[in-house]
C-alpha cells in the first residue's frame, strides 16, 4: 500500500476531531498562553486524569507566570503534589520567573524565545507555539509518533528517539495554513491518545483504519529495541516519590526517624536523599533534617 495522501489524512483526522475532541481547560479560546504553558510541563509523561486536578489548583493559585516567580521554589513543589518528576515543578518555577525577566511576565509566542526559557525543549516550544498561538510547527509527542509511525510508515511504534526520516514525515504532512496545521497537531495527538493507542489501538473505531499502512500490511509487530516499562516497587524512584511526600505534607523539616519509612534500605535512602538535594528538591536545613527549598 502506497503512503496515504496528505489531504486524505487531513480531512478524515479533522473531521474526527471536531467531533471527539476533548474539553480540557488548557484547549479552547478561552485558555491563556500561561495554561497551556503549565499544562505542557505536566502532562509530560503523565496522564490527562491525574492532571486536570492539579492544572486547576495551580492556575488557581498563580494565574499568571508573575504569581509563581513570587513564590519559593519549595512552594512549586508542594503544589506539584504526586504528579511525580518533581523537577519539572523546579523547572516551571524557573521558566515562570525567565518570563518576568525577559518578557514582562507574558509567555511569549516565539518558537525560539520559548525554546531559551529553562527547561523548554523542542517539543514543549513547538507545542505552546501552536496551542496557544496557532502557530505552525511540528509537534512530535509519544501520542502523535505512534500514529504517524503506524498510518504512514507501516511500523506499530516509532524508534525510540526521534529520527531525521521521522521529522520529515510530520514536516511533509504539516497543513500549509497555520492554524489548520496547530488543529492538526492536536488532532492527531487526540487520535493517538484516545484511539490508536499503544497497547490496544480501537481500529474499528479510527477515522483512518482505511488509509493505515500498518493495518494494510497485517499489522506487523514491533522488530526494533526493546521497549521496557518502567519499574516502580522498590526502585529509587518510588523511595524518592515517598522522601518527597514525606516533605510535602511536614509542618516543617523531616528527621531521619520518618525517613527510615520512605525506603528497605539505609544505603538507598542515603543516596536518594542526595539526589534529591543535589536537585535542588529538597534542602538539608540541620545535621538529619530535611524540608522542601525555601
Amino acid at each position: 500500500m502506497d503512503a496515504p495522501s496528505p489531504d486524505a489524512l487531513h480531512t478524515a483526522v479533522l473531521d474526527w476531531y471536531d467531533d471527539h475532541a476533548r474539553e480540557l481547560p488548557w484547549r479552547g479560546a478561552e485558555a491563556s498562553p500561561w495554561s497551556v504553558m503549565v499544562s505542557e510541563l505536566m502532562l509530560q509523561q503523565t496522564p490527562v486524569a491525574r492532571v486536570l486536578p492539579v492544572h486547576a489548583a495551580w492556575l488557581e493559585r498563580w494565574p499568571t507566570p508573575a504569581a509563581l516567580a513570587a513564590e519559593s521554589t519549595g512552594e512549586a513543589v508542594r503544589m506539584w503534589g504526586r504528579l511525580g518528576y518533581p523537577r519539572r515543578a523546579l523547572r516551571l518555577h524557573a521558566a515562570a520567573v525567565a518570563l518576568v525577566e525577559r518578557h514582562g511576565g507574558e509567555v511569549p509566542a516565539s518558537y525560539d524565545d520559548l525554546l531559551a526559557l529553562p527547561g523548554v525543549g523542542d517539543y514543549t516550544a513547538s507545542a505552546i507555539a501552536s496551542f496557544a498561538f496557532g502557530r505552525r510547527h511540528v509537534v512530535l509527542d509519544t501520542n502523535v509518533r505512534r500514529v504517524l509511525a503506524r498510518a504512514v510508515s507501516g511500523q506499530e511504534f516509532p524508534a525510540t528517539a526521534v529520527t531525521r526520516a521521522e521529522r520529515d514525515v510530520a514536516t511533509s504532512l504539516l497543513p500549509d495554513d497555520p492554524a489548520t496545521a496547530a488543529t492538526w497537531a492536536v488532532a492527531t495527538m487526540e487520535l493517538g491518545a484516545l484511539v490508536c493507542t499503544a497497547r490496544q489501538p480501537s481500529c474499528d473505531a479510527c477515522p483512518i483504519s482505511e488509509l493505515c499502512a500498518w493495518r494494510s500490511a497485517g499489522f506487523p509487530a514491533y522488530d526494533g529495541p526493546p521497549r521496557r516499562g518502567q519499574a516502580w516497587a522498590g526502585t529509587d524512584r518510588q523511595c524518592r516519590g515517598r522522601l518527597m511526600a514525606l516533605a510535602r505534607e511536614a509542618e516543617g523539616s523531616v528527621g531521619l526517624a520518618a525517613i527510615e519509612s520512605a525506603g528497605p534500605s539505609a544505603e538507598q535512602r542515603e543516596r536518594c536523599l542526595a539526589g534529591l538535594v543535589a536537585d535542588g528538591l529538597l534542602a538539608q536545613v540541620a545535621p538529619g533534617r530535611y524540608a522542601l527549598p525555601s
